[in-house]
């Protein structure tokens, strides 16, 4: 499970208890990919080339949708997972760079498993706060580029974010993000009326976005995930197990999605309220 900055925007867990629930069925299949397409023709090849006039069209407040795919090849069979990440993402000039801040208020979890989910607050949503960082911009195939380099925060425990992540259960530094008494972040996790239960993990949450400039204003490309995470307990112990997802290869199934708006839009109810004018439907495993 995660959550994505995407992410982002993202807390994953896939555990090892859903295959033993599931174990007469297969995974359900990934879509196709790409799962949107951002062709070519959506981009200005008139664009100018002058990046300190590109810098100040750029900057702005915009609505952030991503999807990144996941696999965790350590269960019996394999469990693919989906995690959608809604925010928004501020860009500004700081000193004559073009900087990146990015907030997020809501994650959806999609698992290849039928009548498998998993869910978390909106509070740990929101306790993931990505650190500002200065964008990469650059001219080239016929249009203007960024690169949003990682830049590695923790979730669910204190400490130096440019260390791995410790794998102690008992560690002092550990938080409570989501406020609801139990260490780190709660993940419920359910399979239809059968089994319920919870896990706690921490995260050091580690990705990159590519995106190009569209004609319209708006920003697409894809989020590259590198993310750590560990379980440091559960509220039973079949949960209480490692797991070890990561980004499926294929960027196509990992799509980010900027789209300019008013700065008065900030919260996730109304941010939901425009959520299929701005924003393609959300991917679904066949």
């Amino acid at each position: 499970m995660v959550m994505t900055q995407n992410r982002g925007v993202q807390i994953l867990v896939i555990m090892s208890f859903l295959i033993a629930l599931n174990a007469c069925s297969k995974p359900l299949e990934w879509p196709d990919s790409p799962l949107y397409e951002f062709t070519q023709a959506a981009f200005d090849s008139s664009q100018t080339r002058d990046i300190e006039t590109v810098k100040k069209q750029i900057v702005g407040h915009y609505a952030h949708y991503d999807v990144v795919a996941y696999e965790d090849t350590t269960t019996r069979t394999t469990m693919r997972t989906f995690v959608i990440s809604y925010g928004f993402t501020d860009f500004y000039l700081e000193d004559d760079k073009l900087m990146q801040s990015d907030r997020f208020v809501h994650a959806e979890q999609k698992l290849s498993r039928k009548n498998a989910s998993s869910e978390f607050n909106e509070k740990a949503v929101q306790a993931i706060k990505p650190r500002v960082q200065e964008i990469e911009l650059t001219f080239q195939d016929g249009g203007w580029q960024l690169h949003r380099p990682a830049t590695p925060s923790l979730l669910g425990i204190t400490g130096d974010p440019l260390q791995p992540l410790s794998k102690d259960p008992h560690d002092p530094r550990l938080t409570d993000p989501d406020e609801d008494g139990n260490p780190g972040v709660t993940v419920k996790l359910s399979v239809g009326k059968f089994f319920s239960g919870e896990i706690y993990i921490t995260r050091r949450e580690i990705f990159s976005n590519y995106l190009r400039l569209n004609e319209n204003g708006s920003l697409t490309g894809y989020v590259v995930d590198q993310s750590e995470q560990f379980v440091i307990g559960a509220s039973k112990k079949i949960l209480n197990q490692a797991s070890n997802s990561i980004q499926h290869p294929d960027k196509g199934l990992s799509p980010l999605i900027l789209v300019p708006i008013s700065e008065e839009i900030d919260t996730w109810e109304e941010l939901f309220a425009l959520r299929d004018e701005l924003f393609p439907q959300e991917p679904a495993f066949y």
